[in-house]
């Protein structure tokens, strides 16, 4: 071979460990807390929105919070339980920079939500007075689209 050859369109993935038993323990392990992950935050969507008594913004915001916490789990522990069954180690540059992009997205999302939560949770104590006021449906909806977009330029970056 060449040596100046192209690149191969993939990464190779460190393992966690040669040994059969050890990569079924992973992947039993980490398909159990991804399937838990799924069914809690399910549960808590599904609950949030079919209740009308929980359409407070406290509520709103932990259902969006659910939503990035689903994202942010579906982007990582599924390659990684897969590459653990199969027994394989190679990502596409595609597959890893989709990998990437999507859980920065998530995360930095995640973090500006939790901003906002405590702004919510400020206004709640400290203003309980114009707590409607402040955070009405409107004002909601433009702090979670701003924690999206926050996590969506944050990724771009």
């Amino acid at each position: 071979r060449c040596p100046m050859a192209a690149p191969l369109p993939q990464f190779l993935l460190l393992v966690f460990t040669d040994m059969w038993e050890l990569q079924l323990l992973h992947f039993w392990l980490f398909r159990d807390i991804y399937l838990a992950a799924l069914l809690g935050n399910s549960l808590f969507i599904t609950t949030v929105t079919c209740d009308h008594r929980l359409h407070t913004p406290m509520y709103f915001f932990l259902l969006i919070l659910s939503l990035l916490d689903l994202g942010s789990i579906s982007t990582t522990v599924p390659k990684a339980t897969a590459n653990s069954l199969w027994d394989t180690r190679a990502i596409s540059d595609l597959g890893c920079a989709a990998q990437l992009f999507l859980f920065v997205f998530f995360i930095m999302a995640e973090f500006s939500l939790l901003t906002v939560m405590a702004y919510d949770h400020h206004v709640a104590i400290c203003k309980p007075l114009h707590y409607g006021t402040l955070l009405g449906s409107t004002a909601c909806l433009i702090m979670t689209a701003a924690a999206w977009g926050s996590g969506f330029l944050n990724a771009v970056h």
